[in-house]
């Protein structure tokens, strides 16, 4: 890669010293701590970060989501100069963020970022868009939703510091675009985007929520992070960089994966953050990440993988689902039967072209981090730039259905009634000259590649409508009725009967 395009988040795992140390050791090469406080100190509640419900109930570490009611660090500002301080002699070649934050104050701002510059960090990050607990103290998204605050903010740190420093964005706005403009007219070096979105993760039957405090089991709206917000985060990576070219912004989100931090640098994000990933399992997952991104970059640089889905490979045929008959008993003379009857059909000498031949490994020029920053933001724009001519249908193939008829009922109920399903064969049909492409079917089929959306044949032709372009429709008189008669109204022809 050249560079380290990954950085830990400002969370709960960067509240201590120590951990900072053993990242460092692991050879994690940017870090950021615990957004510090001036003076304001704070007590956080307890239970206080909790897994989401986005996807159900599910246990253990591969939560699509959490969510917090954390403010600030409980530490003082005193503690992370000092950490920062450490950190900088003890291993100088590492980059170290420090997060601030603080009420709409020029001298409280002033203070802390020349602190924090003069304590060694590289450079800085300014949290205007916590979107709980310390919005009501004047700070975090109460300062980030105006954009006029925000370009004040900005043009403070940008007099009273000469390191560069990223304004944290907040999702929780119509339009995340004009507070990126207004920080960078204020001098920002760039933005992060973006915060948590906030929201009300969980209640239970009785009527309380998690987490849930004191003995009156009271809540608050809190930050709702992982997984879930990802595509709220893409969209907002990619609209500020389609709309600011070229201006620095450091991704966070929903970055689980090398794949997924492939994708926000697609959409123009220069530098990724992780927190949950790292709270559902622990900091090697970014060394993982790091080492996927590597692999996928070498993948886009191979001649004979243009068909792979990043690292991942075609599907093939398979029968993935299908009944099998079991290696036991009288099933397993069956299964003899069965193999030497394809022996005696040759089965086994039928070569094919994916095994007959080596594979061209040959590997032109690998693609660097800066080569593929941006390069999705050229097909990401407004709906009236789609062409609604290019149109696909549902195509299912037999060989992979099982039968279970799930795209027959998801069309039946919540699309355009286009699959027709045998009451004796079990097999799921597409009626092209019905089918709109909406790709419901093709959402919910548990087989990989059972459905396809291909291109629709023949020229293109509007779709039904309903009614002609001539149907007026029929104002039916208004009678009088006891409150004992029934009254039906018979659509088809638009009068009272």
């Amino acid at each position: 890669l050249g560079w380290d395009p990954k950085l830990l988040s400002t969370s709960t795992i960067e509240n201590q010293r120590y951990r900072s140390i053993r990242r460092f050791c692991l050879r994690k090469t940017k870090r950021k701590i615990l957004t510090m406080p001036v003076q304001d100190r704070v007590t956080n509640v307890s239970p206080r970060i909790v897994r989401g419900s986005t996807s159900g109930p599910v246990y253990g570490p591969n939560q699509g989501s959490f969510l917090n009611i954390e403010l600030i660090s409980e530490k003082s500002a005193a503690y992370w100069l000092s950490c920062i301080r450490e950190l900088k002699r003890d291993f100088p070649e590492k980059v170290v963020v420090a997060s601030i934050m603080c009420t709409f104050n020029k001298d409280d701002w002033t203070l802390l970022s020349k602190q924090c510059e003069e304590a060694g960090a590289d450079f800085l990050e300014l949290n205007l868009s916590c979107p709980h607990g310390m919005r009501e103290k004047g700070m975090g998204l109460a300062c980030g939703q105006d954009p006029e605050i925000v370009r004040a903010i900005c043009t403070w740190i940008k007099e009273a510091v000469k390191i560069p420093f990223f304004p944290k964005m907040t999702p929780n706005i119509t339009d995340i675009r004009t507070i990126a403009r207004a920080a960078k007219s204020g001098g920002a070096s760039g933005v992060t985007a973006t915060n948590t979105v906030s929201g009300l993760m969980h209640l239970r039957a009785e009527g309380t929520a998690w987490p849930s405090v004191g003995e009156e089991k009271r809540t608050t709206y809190g930050g709702v992070s992982g997984s879930a917000i990802r595509p709220i985060a893409l969209r907002a990576v990619s609209a500020i960089a389609n709309d600011l070219k070229g201006f620095p912004i450091m991704a966070t989100g929903g970055i689980e994966s090398a794949e997924t931090g492939l994708a926000f640098l697609n959409v123009g994000a220069s530098v990724l953050q992780v927190c949950s990933a790292v709270q559902n399992q622990d900091f090697t997952v970014v060394e993982d990440y790091c080492c996927g991104l590597r692999a996928l970059l070498y993948l886009k640089g191979a001649k004979s993988l243009v068909d792979w889905d990043g690292q991942s490979p075609p599907i093939a045929k398979h029968q993935k689902g299908k009944p099998r008959l079991p290696n036991f008993g009288r099933y397993r003379e069956e299964r003899e039967k069965l193999e030497r009857n394809l022996l005696e059909k040759f089965v086994t000498e039928i070569a094919y072209d994916s095994f007959a031949h080596r594979p061209d490994t040959t590997v032109e020029k690998i693609p660097t981090i800066q080569d593929v920053i941006g390069s999705a933001l050229s097909r990401i724009g407004p709906y009236v730039t789609l062409d609604n001519k290019q149109q696909k249908v549902a195509l299912i193939d037999d060989d992979l259905c099982i039968n279970c008829g799930k795209c027959y009922m998801t069309c039946n109920d919540s699309g355009y009634q286009a699959i027709s399903f045998d009451h004796s064969t079990h097999q799921a049909k597409v009626n092209e000259d019905v089918c709109t492409g909406c790709t419901l079917c093709y959402s919910v089929c548990p087989i990989p590649e059972c459905i396809q959306m291909v291109p629709r044949n023949g020229v293109w032709k509007a779709p039904y409508r309903g009614i002609s372009p001539d149907f007026k429709l029929a104002t039916p008189d208004v009678l009088k009725l006891s409150p004992r008669e029934k009254l039906f109204i018979n659509f088809t022809s638009g009068r009272l009967v």
